[in-house]
């Protein structure tokens, strides 16, 4: 059997490598993929981004399925394309990943259902939006409403930083289109996680908890980025908390779009915060939702899976996620990010990579902003690569990383050295 998947980060590199163990595939494709899938075995990189031509190419290969990993040919239609021409493809269709290409949508849905997020207003006219920061104060959150590949949030501890967000935003046109709308809303307080389902429009299946860093630096400090680690399980997320998340956010989540005429399918995720409290009844609030795996929280989910996951994309696109069952590995995983020189805001490119291990039982090395140029390694982005293993508990997981990770150079390399320090405290 012959597998798509859709995208060239770490998330793509890593469901290309757990599609690869099942024992019924024989090759994976992944269009644009990165030069950790180009040196995959059984895997080939496609230069294709075109829905339809993406389509053609199916077609013509015989692959049996496709899976979607970023936001981007989400939001284009690529689902809608595929289903229209009888193809099997896991993800949203256009309309139902609006819940992630357009902040505004999204908040305006969650008041609809009445599913806890922060209070918010949509702004085009800068000069309100200016206004509104007045009179509400910091910190506060601005967000451009339409994708902005993780440049679009900016948390504003102080008026002056969410001033200089909008005028960002809405008056030099950086953002271009994702920022010609703001969504300002209030800045929330507690403790992050990250809650990701698959559903198939009707039923839903949770996978492991994760909690991700967005900050660059330790201690969580400094810009935000795209996910600079992750691990998997989050502690924060008890069996209390994940139940009333299921009653309080996914299950009004799923309902409220086949009720909107909209049913979803393919990932959906939720970031969290969780604030203060006892589990019966600290606030739990959404944060975004995205329609696709998280990254870097992919690699350490990926890692403690213990069964085919083939067949859980299976069962997604027939409509029977209620017949599947996840194998779940006890241990916990941890995911590094090291990202290259000047990230998160103009990313060097072009630094040649030295010292990647093979990959192990316990520790692999998810390339995202890689690439293969005259077969020699080179950073391609902001987030290069994503040191992920599995142990008995947090400090060894950080370990075993972190060894690793100092085990690989290139110039500008940039790295948190706290990853899962979270977890370590509540332990």
């Amino acid at each position: 059997m012959k597998l798509l998947v859709i995208g060239s980060g770490g998330r793509e590199h890593a469901l290309a490598w757990k599609l690869l163990q099942s024992p019924r595939v024989s090759h994976v494709f992944v269009a644009p993929g990165n030069g950790g899938t180009a040196t995959m075995a059984r895997s080939t990189n496609l230069a294709l981004s075109d829905p339809d031509a993406l389509a053609d190419f199916v077609k013509k290969e015989g692959i049996a399925l496709t899976v979607v990993g970023p936001e981007a040919p989400l939001a284009l239609g690529v689902v809608d394309t595929f289903r229209a021409q009888g193809l099997k493809i896991f993800g949203p269709t256009k309309a139902a990943a609006q819940l992630e290409s357009s902040k505004d949508f999204a908040k305006a849905f969650m008041v609809r259902h009445q599913i806890p997020t922060a209070a918010y207003q949509t702004f085009t006219d800068p000069i309100a939006a200016h206004a509104y920061i007045e009179a509400q104060g910091a910190p506060i959150v601005v967000k451009a409403d339409g994708l902005a590949a993780g440049k679009g949030v900016v948390v504003a501890l102080t008026s002056r930083e969410a001033h200089d967000a909008v005028d960002a935003m809405l008056g030099d046109g950086s953002l271009g289109a994702a920022g010609a709308r703001v969504v300002i809303e209030e800045c929330l307080l507690g403790e992050e996680a990250s809650f990701i389902i698959l559903c198939d429009g009707k039923n839903i299946l949770p996978l492991a908890t994760s909690q991700d860093h967005k900050r660059l630096q330790d201690a969580d400090q400094g810009p935000n980025t795209g996910g600079m680690g992750a691990y998997s399980p989050a502690p924060v997320v008890s069996a209390a908390i994940h139940a009333r998340v299921m009653r309080e956010v996914i299950t009004p989540t799923i309902e409220g779009m086949k009720a909107d005429g909209i049913p979803f399918t393919g990932f959906l995720y939720a970031g969290l915060m969780i604030g203060d409290g006892d589990d019966a009844t600290r606030p739990i609030k959404v944060l975004e939702f995205n329609c696709r795996l998280g990254d870097p929280e992919t690699q350490p989910i990926l890692m403690r899976i213990r069964s085919d996951f083939l067949e859980v994309f299976e069962h997604g696109v027939a409509g029977t996620l209620n017949q599947s069952v996840i194998d779940w590995d006890p241990r916990t995983a941890l995911g590094v990010v090291m990202a290259s020189a000047n990230y998160p805001s103009t990313p060097r490119v072009g630094d040649s990579i030295a010292g990647i291990p093979a990959a192990q039982s316990d520790c692999v090395v998810f390339h995202a902003g890689t690439a293969l140029k005259d077969g020699v390694l080179q950073t391609s982005g902001g987030r290069v690569l994503c040191i992920t293993a599995l142990a008995d508990n947090v400090r060894a997981t950080q370990q075993r990383a972190y060894d690793v990770v100092k085990s690989i150079h290139f110039d500008g390399a940039q790295y948190r050295t706290d990853i899962g320090w979270r977890a370590l405290e509540k332990n």
